[in-house]
C-alpha cells in the first residue's frame, strides 16, 4: 500500500544550478509589512452553550448530497483573513452517522462490536493519519580551493518534502490493508558547490473502488474535549476558503522573519547587525510569498471525496514542503560572507476518514437467520459461511450472478442480518447499510418460517423512507418448503399487494427454497430485472 514515487515524479540526486543574480531577486522582493499571525488549527471545538448566541439569527443551510445523507450547517462569515467561518454540528458534520463514524475515530476499544470489526479481515471503516515531508535545510559553504582559501557562498539549497497521492484500484475490498499512518520523506539538505540537496520521496496510498475520504479533526483533541462535553452537542467551527467549499489548512511551520540557521554566533548576534535586520526584512517578504502559495495548495473538500472510480493518475492529496535556501542566495553588496541559511517549511499534517460502501447492483435485506447467505450460494458463486443460528454473516459478502450470454452479469450485496431497533444501534445490520446505499435496487429477503408480514414491517421501518426513496424493490419468501399448505405465502402475497403495491410503488415477491434450489431461476429473472 505504501509505494515510493520518487522516479515517477522526479526525485533525483544533488543538482548543481548556476548562481542566482541575488542582488537582483532580493530587491524584487517586497518587505513585509507587520501583520497578525494566521491562525494554526483548521477547526476549533465548540459546546452548545459557545454557539447559541450565534446561532440565534443565522439560518440553517442544507446541501441535499443524496438521498440518504445530508449536510447541516451554518456560514458565519468571514474572519480577519478572510477565511469563512462553517459552523457545523458534529453529528451533522458526519451526516448523521455519528456513531460508526466516532467508534473508527476514537478506538473506543470497549466497545465488543468495534473490536469484532478490527479484528476482521473486511473493514470499511478507518481513520488514518497523514503527513507530507518536510522541506530539507539550505546549507551554509564556502567556495575553497589551493588558490582561493575563503571564496564566495556556494551553499545549495534544501530539497522539497516528499507529497502524498492517492490512488483508486479495481484490486481491492476492504480498508484492512490500509495503514494508520503515511509520512512522506523529507527533502535532503543542500551542500556546498551550490549542490540542491534531492526531493523526498512520495507517498501513494491506494484505495477500493467506492471509498469515500473525509476530512476529521485530530481525534486526540476531540477526545480531549469529550472530557467536559457531550458528543452529541459538540460543535465544529471550521475555517474554509473558495466560498466556504473547502476545508483550509494551516501548516505548524515557521512565521516570516524566523526560519534561520547560523554557522557562526547566534540570532541574537545577527540581530543587532543592521546588515542583517535590513536583510531580514526583505526576505520576510520571500517568506510570506511561500505562506501565500500554501495557502493556496493545502484544502480539502469540505464535504469530503467520493471515489467511485478507478483513477488513471494519481490524486495529490497533501503537498510536502518548500526547501530552504542556501546561504548562496544571500550574497550582496552589502553582505559578503553570509554564515547564515533557511530552514525548510514543514510539511502538512491532516486526519481523513475512510469509509468504503460497497458497489453492488443488488443489496440483501433481512432479519438474522432469514435464508440470505443461503440465498446467495444458491444464485451465485459466492460462498458466504450458513448456519442455524443469528449473525451468521458478520461482514459484508458480494456475489456475481451471470444470466444469459448476452446479458452482463449483476452483483449482489448480502449484509448481516437486522434486528428491530437497528435504528436506535442495536444489532450489527446497521453499521453495514452503507453498502446498500449505492444500490440500484432492494432485496427483502423474508423468511416463512415465523411471521414475515411483522418481519417485513420491521425492515421497512429499521431501513426508513430515506434507504427506501429511488430504490427499486423485490421480495424473496425464503424457506418455502417449511409452507407445505401456502396458507402463509398467499396471506403474505395478498398483505403485499393490498398495502404496499400503492401510488405507482411495485413490490413483486416469489418464493424460493434455497438449499432445495426450488424457484431459482425465476428469482433471478426478476432479479435481473431490478439490477
Amino acid at each position: 500500500m505504501l509505494k515510493s514515487f520518487s522516479k515517477t515524479f522526479g526525485c533525483g540526486f544533488h543538482t548543481r544550478r548556476p548562481l542566482r543574480n541575488n542582488h537582483s531577486w532580493l530587491e524584487e522582493i517586497s518587505v513585509k509589512q507587520e501583520s497578525p499571525s494566521l491562525p494554526t488549527s483548521s477547526f476549533i471545538i465548540k459546546n452548545e452553550e459557545d454557539v447559541v448566541n450565534e446561532i440565534n439569527d443565522i439560518p440553517l443551510q442544507v446541501i441535499d448530497l443524496d438521498e440518504n445523507n445530508r449536510f447541516l450547517f451554518r456560514q458565519l462569515g468571514e474572519d480577519d483573513f478572510g477565511f469563512g467561518r462553517t459552523l457545523v454540528k458534529l453529528s451533522d458534520y458526519f451526516f448523521g452517522n455519528t456513531h460508526q463514524s466516532m467508534n473508527a475515530i476514537m478506538g473506543e476499544k470497549s466497545i465488543k462490536r468495534a473490536q469484532k470489526v478490527e479484528r476482521k479481515a473486511f473493514q470499511d471503516l478507518k481513520v488514518i493519519r497523514v503527513s507530507s515531508g518536510k522541506g530539507g535545510n539550505g546549507a551554509i559553504s564556502f567556495f575553497r580551493d589551493a588558490n582561493q582559501p575563503s571564496g564566495p557562498p556556494d551553499g545549495g539549497d534544501g530539497g522539497s518534502g516528499g507529497n502524498v497521492y492517492l490512488k483508486v484500484v479495481e484490486t481491492m475490498g476492504s480498508l484492512h490493508r490500509i495503514r494508520r499512518t503515511y509520512v512522506a520523506k523529507g527533502g535532503q539538505p543542500g551542500k556546498g558547490s551550490q549542490l540542491d540537496g534531492k526531493r523526498g520521496e512520495d507517498v501513494l496510498i491506494e484505495v477500493p473502488k467506492g471509498t469515500t475520504l473525509r476530512w476529521i479533526p485530530d481525534p486526540l483533541v476531540l477526545r480531549e474535549s469529550f472530557k467536559t462535553t457531550n458528543k452529541q452537542s459538540t460543535w465544529l467551527e471550521i475555517l474554509t476558503s473558495y466560498s466556504g467549499q473547502y476545508i483550509q489548512f494551516f501548516r505548524n511551520s515557521f512565521k516570516p522573519g524566523e526560519g534561520w540557521l547560523f554557522s557562526e554566533h547566534d540570532e541574537e548576534y545577527f540581530k543587532e547587525r543592521d546588515f542583517f535586520v535590513k536583510l531580514d526584512e526583505t526576505v520576510q517578504g520571500y517568506d510570506q510569498e511561500i505562506i501565500n502559495e500554501e495557502l493556496t495548495e493545502d484544502y480539502f473538500p469540505i464535504l469530503g471525496m467520493d471515489l467511485d472510480d478507478v483513477t488513471d493518475k494519481p490524486i495529490l492529496l497533501l503537498k510536502g514542503g518548500r526547501g530552504g535556501m542556501g546561504n548562496m542566495n544571500f550574497l550582496t553588496k552589502d553582505v559578503r560572507n553570509p554564515r547564515f541559511a533557511k530552514k525548510g517549511r514543514d510539511g502538512n499534517v491532516q486526519f481523513f476518514l475512510l469509509e468504503l460502501k460497497l458497489i453492488a447492483d443488488l443489496g440483501l435485506v433481512g432479519l438474522p437467520n432469514a435464508g440470505k447467505s443461503s440465498l446467495l450460494r444458491s444464485i451465485s458463486r459466492a460462498r458466504p459461511r450458513v448456519g442455524h443460528w443469528e449473525f451468521t454473516t458478520l461482514q459484508p459478502t458480494i456475489g456475481t450472478i451471470y444470466t444469459t450470454i448476452d446479458k452482463d452479469p449483476f452483483t449482489v450485496a448480502d449484509i448481516p442480518g437486522i434486528i428491530k431497533g437497528a435504528s436506535e444501534n442495536k444489532g450489527m445490520g446497521l453499521d453495514f447499510l452503507r453498502h446498500i446505499e449505492r444500490c440500484k435496487g432492494l432485496v427483502f429477503v423474508v423468511s416463512l418460517e415465523k411471521s414475515p408480514i411483522e418481519d417485513l414491517r420491521i425492515l421497512i421501518e429499521e431501513l426508513g423512507e430515506t434507504k427506501l426513496k429511488n430504490k427499486r424493490k423485490l421480495i424473496i419468501a425464503t424457506k418455502a418448503d417449511l409452507n407445505d399448505n401456502n396458507k402463509t405465502y398467499t396471506k403474505f402475497k395478498e398483505y403485499i399487494e393490498t398495502h404496499l403495491n400503492i401510488e405507482g410503488e411495485v413490490w413483486n415477491i416469489v418464493p424460493v427454497c434455497a438449499p432445495q434450489n426450488q424457484n431459482i431461476e425465476k428469482c433471478i429473472a426478476l432479479m435481473s430485472q431490478i439490477a
